[in-house]
């Protein structure tokens, strides 16, 4: 069963704008952390970029979060993993905002009970990207609120050596719990969420970044 949400959206890629500062931390325990969010639907129609706007705005709230985007939907990496000049030139675009990256907010529809080829393709082209750093998820579909594709990608995560935060964020009939003009009509639950989900992203990040300068992390 397809528990996405068929609202009428744009396919353009998330804005962009006010990306993060590639600076770096002068204190591993209370800089800022740098956050890639990563929105991982590429269909056409999405709901993706409403939900995404959304995120990015308790993102940018956070004080211990800089946020940068990589959207799934502006990338052209083949299924192949073949080393094309189109793979080198997209990878040049995504692999320094992930390299560079404390940690990560995912952003997955769900598709038929799971997390989409598109969002699985631009996890398995990278490796050491997303070692020994923490994961926060948030998804969206219907009645389910996209939350197998959720729990499936923590699978995928665990064997990447991420770590994935306990909270999640789910939008449950997601295209009706948005209006017309992308504002949530009721945001208490999931403002509520995203507070708890982030504090635990912050935690996690400070923690992983403070021991990976103290050791580097080698997988064991």
């Amino acid at each position: 069963m397809n528990t996405t949400t068929t609202a009428n959206t744009t396919t353009d890629p998330v804005n962009t704008t006010d990306a993060a500062s590639t600076a770096d931390p002068v204190n591993p325990t209370t800089a800022p952390l740098r956050v890639t969010l990563l929105v991982g639907s590429n269909r056409h129609g999405r709901f993706g970029p409403v939900v995404a706007d959304w995120l990015l705005d308790h993102l940018r709230a956070h004080d211990d979060l800089v946020p940068e985007v990589v959207d799934v939907a502006g990338t052209d990496l083949p299924t192949t993993f073949a080393p094309s000049p189109e793979a080198t030139a997209a990878l040049a675009e995504i692999t320094p905002k992930l390299a560079d990256a404390d940690a990560f907010v995912v952003l997955t529809p769900e598709y038929n009970h799971s997390f989409p080829a598109g969002l699985k393709n631009v996890i398995d082209w990278h490796f050491t990207e997303w070692r020994a750093k923490p994961v926060g998820l948030v998804s969206y579909g219907g009645l389910a609120g996209g939350l197998r594709a959720a729990e499936h990608l923590r699978q995928v995560f665990a064997e990447l050596h991420a770590v994935t935060v306990r909270d999640t964020v789910s939008f449950h009939n997601a295209g009706a719990s948005f209006d017309g003009e992308g504002r949530l009509r009721d945001p208490s639950g999931p403002g509520a969420a995203a507070k708890t989900m982030l504090d635990q992203l912050v935690w996690w990040g400070r923690a992983l970044r403070e021991a990976k300068e103290k050791r580097p992390y080698d997988g064991v």
